[in-house]
């Protein structure tokens, strides 16, 4: 693995084509939120099936989690979909068949030379795609558990939630004043969908021609 890809580095953002073969950029399928990245053999491995069948028994706690997963591999369009409806997946798969990511972090498998793929790895990034953690999963025991995944993921949150804690002094009187800047999806929201929404703060708005439009809304809480 190329040497900047360790805790505190930022992993970089790669445009490869989805299921649906939409390019998309791990950037944008992340969003706001901690993303698990893994870095796939593909479907002709038996260990990636049984990682990513645990991983979707785990995903709904992924989704209301507000977390992110993306699973990339160097296998063609349609045995990409061929693998991720073997195992139930629903989340974004990326098809690498040209191995981008696997040339340039220097991931090729060389004991593989048949299949040529990346040796596993998985990935817990936090916003702006921040490596939290990185697990070699090329034998089994390597890869992270469900625990070891929800330790990383709650230790990721608290780093980059401002509103983990609601009783941190300071947050209720931003709430008060209409600050919503500290609170996940509240900050992303207007004032006419904050009323809807039942909310009695008065929203601090940016200046005109102040900093960028503001983003789309989103869900409310944690």
């Amino acid at each position: 693995m190329r040497a900047d890809i360790v805790p505190g580095g930022v992993f970089p953002d790669y445009a490869l084509p989805d299921q649906t073969n939409t390019v998309r950029t791990l950037g944008e399928l992340q969003g706001h939120d901690p993303m698990i990245l893994i870095l796939a053999r593909g479907n002709y491995c038996p260990k990636d099936h049984q990682q990513h069948l645990e991983l979707a028994r785990f995903y709904p706690k992924i989704q209301v989690a507000y977390t992110r997963i993306v699973t990339v591999s160097t296998d063609d369009h349609h045995t990409l979909q061929e693998m991720r409806a073997s195992v139930g997946a629903e989340w974004t798969f990326l098809s690498d068949p040209g191995r981008i990511i696997q040339k340039d972090l220097d991931i090729a498998e060389y004991t593989d030379p048949e299949n040529d793929p990346m040796i596993p790895h998985t990935l817990v990034l936090k916003p702006g795609l921040v490596v939290h953690t990185v697990y070699n999963g090329y034998w089994f025991w390597g890869r992270p558990t469900v625990d070891d995944l929800w330790h990383d993921l709650r230790t990721a949150s608290r780093e980059v939630r401002p509103d983990w804690d609601l009783s941190v002094p300071g947050l209720r009187e931003a709430w008060t004043a209409g600050d919503l800047s500290h609170f996940h999806g509240w900050d992303r929201r207007s004032p006419e969908q904050v009323a809807a929404a039942g909310g009695r703060v008065e929203v601090r708005r940016a200046p005109a021609g102040a900093g960028s439009a503001a983003p789309p809304a989103a869900h409310a809480g944690s």
